[in-house]
């Protein structure tokens, strides 16, 4: 609970920031647009660019736009700090708890959050199908006379089964053995679509047994182990 209270927090704060940087940047049109125009879309968040902002700010005449917009960066700055905190709270607790997410490819801070606060212990799933039946990975046949093919579940949770899709494209350009999986998929005859959904479904299964592992208990960083075994390498087996 304690994960997904800090990583929903956080995704406010998100959004919070960015509704804040449109705001500064809305008046950064008025006051200097060749500033505006050289800051990039996703930069408004770096303290480089803020610093250079708000130098370029104080400069101006005193106005209630420049006021404003100074504001504007200071609240941002705010939200950056906020933000790195809660991402730097969780690295602690999913480190303490499910080290095991960390090692695996493709799978961050913020996607081993998704993956703990909203499954909310993999022990209330009977088995690994459930699991996959709520993240919305287990594919729906829809047949049709000799033609035997499965379609896109859209049910289940959709922030589990978005954090299992960011998971399975990560891993698709730096895993080598899940190239390959996918690139089999494909010479049986299944489309790109079909054959990540193909992936997405191994990945539950495979997520499901890291999940059910024993949380651990608090251990000092020193004494913490430095190889974690990772289950990834196995062979990938398909239900469909």
């Amino acid at each position: 609970m304690d994960i997904r209270l800090l990583a929903d927090h956080r995704t406010d704060l998100v959004a919070e920031r960015t509704r804040t940087q449109n705001r500064l940047r809305w008046h950064l049109i008025a006051l200097c647009p060749e500033l505006e125009h050289q800051v990039a879309p996703g930069m408004l968040g770096q303290y480089n660019v803020l610093d250079r902002i708000d130098r370029k700010l104080r400069k101006l005449p005193v106005g209630v736009r420049v006021t404003i917009a100074r504001q504007l960066v200071s609240q941002i700055r705010a939200l950056t700090r906020q933000i790195d905190e809660l991402k730097r709270q969780l690295t602690d607790l999913i480190e303490t708890s499910h080290p095991q997410l960390l090692a695996e490819p493709g799978c961050g801070t913020l996607t081993a959050a998704i993956l703990i606060g909203h499954t909310a212990g993999a022990e209330r799933f009977r088995s690994e199908a459930s699991f996959a039946r709520h993240a919305g990975t287990a594919p729906i046949r829809c047949s049709s006379g000799q033609r035997d093919q499965h379609r896109l579940d859209r049910g289940g949770d959709r922030q589990l089964n978005h954090a299992l899709h960011m998971i399975a494209l990560s891993r698709l350009q730096h895993d080598p053995v899940t190239k390959a999986y996918l690139e089999r998929k494909r010479s049986e005859g299944k489309t790109r679509k079909g054959a990540l959904r193909c992936l997405k479904r191994h990945l539950a299964r495979h997520f499901h047994q890291l999940l059910a592992q024993p949380a651990r208990s608090v251990v000092p960083l020193g004494e913490r182990p430095t190889e974690i075994t990772i289950t990834a390498a196995a062979p990938l087996r398909c239900l469909t």
